[in-house]
């Protein structure tokens, strides 16, 4: 399904391989991100994060494992990222639905040891209260909880989530087709790319 001008797909298929294995794709991305947030007048590098999960319906052609999200009652993958306040990208790690988000944030930030120096404070909800998540945290872990039952928006909560909805807008990440999970954190970082460049580059300016 690719466009009638672009070379055959296995060639396209190898390019963006290769390019992932080399780090390209996640170095254009975090270059991209840096660009957005000083024209915001922002620092490139961010201070505060929030993290939070998406459990996603899987392909049946999924090499690396699935599992089955009790919670969401979905069997497949999680996607787990850490945006800035901006809602841009900071971390991602597809990972089995079945493993747990204390669990699964350490495996995000790991994603991201070294590369976010001046973070001081991650938010999360309740899902991430205790010592597992704290504990692989480049910084203050700070859950955010309900002040009572029902729908209500949580401070910084509802940024993670806008995320989330940015991505879904992309046909290829309405659920989770990839047979590599690498392959899937590469196509949300792409997804984001995009979004990031229709910023730096409005329509109005071309």
């Amino acid at each position: 399904m690719l466009p009638a001008d672009f070379p055959p797909w296995p060639t396209v298929y190898r390019y963006f391989r290769r390019w992932e294995a080399a780090g390209c794709i996640a170095r254009i991305h975090d270059f991209c991100r840096s660009i957005v947030r000083l024209q915001e007048g922002r620092n490139p590098q961010p201070s505060a994060a929030i993290i939070d999960s998406q459990t996603v319906k899987a392909s049946p052609q999924a090499i690396d494992p699935v599992g089955y999200d009790g919670g969401k009652k979905v069997k497949g993958r999680k996607r787990h990222i850490v945006v800035d306040t901006m809602g841009m990208l900071l971390g991602v790690r597809v990972h089995a639905a079945d493993i747990q988000d204390r669990d699964g944030a350490r495996l995000v930030f790991r994603d991201m040891e070294g590369r976010r120096p001046l973070l001081a404070v991650v938010f999360a909800d309740g899902g991430y209260a205790g010592p597992r998540a704290a504990a692989g945290c480049p910084a203050d872990l700070v859950v955010v909880k309900r002040a009572k039952p029902g729908f209500a928006v949580l401070p910084k909560r509802w940024i993670v989530e806008r995320t989330f909805a940015w991505l879904t807008q992309n046909r290829r990440l309405d659920r989770d087709y990839e047979g590599l999970t690498r392959v899937s954190e590469a196509l949300i970082r792409l997804a984001m790319i995009r979004l990031m460049l229709n910023r730096i580059f409005p329509k109005r300016d071309l």
